[in-house]
């Protein structure tokens, strides 16, 4: 099995009334449960950890992840409020507005030694969740139990909004990947948390630090990556029209671990010695699936029958 491990919320993403008025619609989202839903549609065994709320919000993304075959046993139901994201479409880039005081995402809490992690193959992390004290301190404390035998994969997520003390995010943010064998962020993330540094630079300290794979997404101009042995790799987006961008980053993140999975690269040892020609197929699939993604508004994985492809 596979977890994705966060934050699980509900979006209002812009449309149009009949009226061509500005609207919002809600829909389900969080980067981690968008990456859960991802893998799941493409058809691994996927399961969540995290809070979700059993509100009116909470019982809607309970049925869309179970819908997507993902396994929920693991997540923290309670009565907290469901986090809500406002989104508005700027300069082509998604920006939300969080309302996330007091949720069912900020109460989770880890049970630990209540994850079996012998058979987990993969636990990804990152998002909002890690912005504050407990969600990190619960997310460090699943991580420590399932290092051992499960690869880890990190993707900040960051919203600066929520970021209060950014010195400090930076440092938390910095130590999570330490923690990573799979690094992701976006273009933007990436310079939100270092500035002007060349990716390569970063990327090298990176796999220093104990990472087998560090990847850049770049909107339009596809993904470069970077593989203790496999090097430097650079994949194509694909050409398509673009709905929203919200969610895309998520999908190339299921779809990149699905990949590795279903290559059989996926456990830390496995990973470690990917060849650059899997590796390439593996980038190239993932930006493949965010690119759908980007041609239906809202967070909306693809599912296995809607990609064609040749493992």
């Amino acid at each position: 099995m596979l977890i994705s491990c966060g934050d699980a919320l509900i979006d209002f993403v812009p449309t149009k009334n009949a009226d061509g008025r500005e609207a919002v619609m809600p829909a389900v989202g969080g980067s981690c449960l968008n990456v859960a839903i991802g893998i799941a549609r493409l058809g691994a065994p996927t399961g969540f950890v995290g809070g979700i709320s059993t509100d009116l919000f909470g019982r809607m993304i309970a049925d869309h992840a179970v819908a997507s075959s993902v396994e929920l046993g693991l997540a923290t139901r309670s009565d907290h409020q469901t986090t809500l994201a406002f989104v508005r479409i700027v300069a082509g880039e998604s920006h939300y507005a969080f309302y996330d005081a007091e949720t069912a995402t900020r109460n989770w809490t880890f049970r630990r030694g209540s994850i079996p992690f012998d058979t987990v193959e993969a636990v990804h992390v990152g998002s909002t969740t890690l912005v504050n004290d407990q969600g990190a301190a619960e997310t460090k404390a699943l991580i420590a139990d399932a290092k051992a035998s499960s690869t880890i994969s990190f993707d900040p997520n960051c919203r600066p909004n929520l970021v209060k003390d950014k010195p400090a995010y930076l440092a938390r943010m910095t130590e999570f990947a330490d923690s990573a064998d799979l690094v992701k962020m976006s273009d933007v993330d990436f310079t939100y948390l270092f500035g002007e540094e060349l990716y390569r630079q970063r990327a090298s300290a990176m796999l220093g630090q104990g990472s087998s794979l560090v990847v850049i997404t770049r909107g339009n101009n596809g993904a470069i990556a970077w593989h203790a042995k496999a090097g430097q790799i650079e994949v194509e987006a694909p050409k398509v029209q673009v709905a929203d961008t919200i969610g895309a980053g998520d999908s190339f993140q299921a779809a990149l671990l699905f990949a590795l999975h279903k290559q059989g690269r996926l456990s830390r040892s496995q990973l470690k010695g990917i060849g650059t020609e899997e590796l390439r197929r593996a980038l190239s699939f993932a930006a493949n699936c965010a690119g759908l993604t980007c041609t239906r508004p809202g967070a909306d994985p693809p599912w296995s029958h809607e990609i064609s492809w040749r493992w």
